[in-house]
């Protein structure tokens, strides 16, 4: 019998029980830095190294940090479900804990790329997290943070868009549903499907999707969710 599809969005919710900063607080930081200053192509122009420094720095944090239930149980949900997860987040976490299907629609920490040509994309090996100003790909141009930043093109959208329009069952976890495309996702679930939303904070869906709401954190959350599948499977 064919596993019914499940699509999972995440955010920052999803990878904050690991320790892991929020993008943005309430007050605009990102770790002590203006998310303008680390997040934006016009950051990159204007200062370069602090842009590296700032993801040399968040790289040595996620070599702190394991994935935690939430990441688990969504990894353990494969033996029931197809799951497909789309993830805001730029930590490996979902692959950490064992997933096998992960669309980072806003890049990967663990990853560095061409400044001329996206397509030129490397893995950052553990043991050389840092990349510094000189660090130059095959085409000679500067290596940067594979990232999408404020501003940039969200290459993957479609792919995500196409995995949500065939989702048996979507869940939501840790994401505001405030930053977009991201976001505007739910608008492709179609007619019926049950939709859950894990978080424990009061999250406002302009969409009018969600079917289920889990006010718990990832973990918990998940761990309601896989109760609450059995009758899905």
């Amino acid at each position: 019998m064919n596993k019914k599809h499940l699509v999972v969005l995440t955010g920052a919710g999803m990878s904050a029980e690991s320790g892991l900063a929020v993008f943005r607080g309430s007050n605009g930081l990102w770790s002590g830095y203006r998310v303008e200053d680390v997040a934006t192509p016009e950051g990159w122009a204007r200062n370069p190294q602090q842009v590296l420094d700032f993801y040399n720095a968040r790289r040595r944090e996620l070599m702190n940090v394991s994935p935690n239930d939430g990441h688990r149980g969504l990894a353990a949900l494969e033996n029931d479900f197809d799951v497909r997860i789309i993830t805001q987040n730029v930590d490996n976490l979902h692959e950490a804990a064992g997933s096998r299907n992960v669309i980072h629609l806003h890049g990967e920490l663990m990853k560095v790329r061409s400044s001329v040509d996206e397509s030129l994309v490397y893995d950052v090996a553990p043991d050389h997290l840092d990349t510094k100003l000189g660090d130059l790909c095959e085409k000679g141009s500067q290596l940067r943070p594979h990232i999408v930043w404020f501003g940039e093109a969200v290459p993957l959208i479609e792919d995500a868009i196409e995995e949500v329009e065939k989702a048996d069952i979507f869940v939501v976890i840790g994401t505001s549903l405030n930053v977009y495309p991201a976001a505007g996702l739910l608008r492709y679930i179609r007619s019926g499907v049950p939709a859950f939303l894990i978080d424990p904070n009061p999250v406002n869906d302009v969409s009018g999707r969600i079917t289920h709401v889990i006010a718990k954190g990832a973990s918990e959350g998940v761990k309601e969710l896989t109760a609450l599948l059995q009758e899905y499977k």
